[in-house]
């Protein structure tokens, strides 16, 4: 197993969110935006941050003028992921797949991954082919948050040939029953569910507003049940995501995850190994304060791995 430098405490440096927002910029990107500002303690323009629809409007702004993409809403409860994460991740994941491309990343249609649990918003497909091109599937087993996506790809029709959707029938399976028997997948990609109860979810969300210093309130970023937790926990979830990547394992080069808590990945590694999984690695990541990690896993041996390159990858040099 394999880590990669501990401890990162800034962006990825190819990660556009460099700094503090423009939001007079992103205004005249996005007029609507323009409501939502307000002037901070330290004299600089801002939105308030607590504020569920601030949110979702600054989110549309910042897609609109980085990745030219129209139309993004998704529903009042739904996930509203922090866009400067999201893309984080996905910059991470291309250095993953450059670090098995004679350090280049493989850019173009020929890439194709999964979206387990995409949601309403389809931040990661939609940022993944903006930065490099990508094709995806998003899979979910909520069928209204499909049906926004749907709606977020027609008001962007160059988007539905690069990005197709998929009903989970049962929410126990994660790849049976989305990745047909011949398909194959460059990488998967998942941010699964955070807690196990909506209790818990529920003190999670007290705790961050007291370390604010406010009176509890909702969630400033949403997030529909599904969404937010599952009956084993992150915890949980992700052994199951272990055990049922062996089923295909074959059909994807990089299985990858977003782990929020560093307790969720003690025994992976390990169940991974005996599974048969031939590299295992761990991709801290870091904004400020706030740490992530990207777990990562292969079944392919060396000699398979060559192969798959020279057959998908562009500009391969074998």
């Amino acid at each position: 197993m394999s880590r990669r430098s501990s401890k990162p405490t800034a962006l990825h440096p190819r990660n556009r969110y460099q700094g503090r927002y423009d939001f007079p910029l992103l205004a005249r990107k996005c007029p609507p935006l323009k409501a939502f500002i307000r002037q901070g303690k330290d004299g600089q323009t801002t939105i308030d941050f607590a504020d569920p629809a601030a949110l979702r409007c600054l989110n549309g702004a910042l897609l609109t003028h980085w990745y030219d993409i129209s139309g993004w809403q998704i529903p009042d409860d739904a996930l509203c992921p922090p866009i400067p994460g999201r893309a984080d991740l996905i910059h991470h994941l291309a250095d993953l797949l450059a670090s098995s491309h004679d350090g280049v990343i493989p850019k173009g249609a020929s890439l194709r991954g999964l979206d387990v649990g995409t949601g309403a918003n389809l931040i990661y497909p939609l940022i993944g082919n903006a930065e490099y091109g990508w094709q995806f599937v998003g899979s979910d087993i909520d069928a209204d948050a499909l049906r926004n996506g749907e709606q977020i790809l027609a008001a962007n029709p160059t988007l539905q040939s690069r990005i197709e959707l998929r009903r989970q029938a049962d929410p126990a399976c994660i790849f049976t029953g989305i990745i047909g028997a011949d398909e194959q997948f460059d990488f998967t990609l998942c941010n699964p569910p955070f807690y196990a109860s909506a209790a818990e979810a529920r003190q999670a969300n007290e705790r961050k507003w007291q370390g604010l210093g406010k009176q509890p309130g909702g969630r400033n970023f949403g997030g529909r049940n599904n969404e937010l937790y599952c009956s084993d926990g992150e915890a949980g979830f992700l052994h199951r995501m272990a055990e049922q990547s062996r089923t295909c394992a074959s059909q994807v080069f990089w299985f990858t995850t977003l782990v929020a808590s560093a307790a969720s990945l003690k025994a992976l590694p390990e169940q991974l190994r005996d599974l048969g999984a031939t590299d295992v690695r761990i991709i801290d990541m870091g904004q400020g304060s706030k740490r992530s990690r990207l777990l990562a896993w292969t079944f392919l041996d060396k000699k398979q791995r060559r192969a798959w390159r020279r057959a998908r990858w562009p500009n391969t040099r074998i």
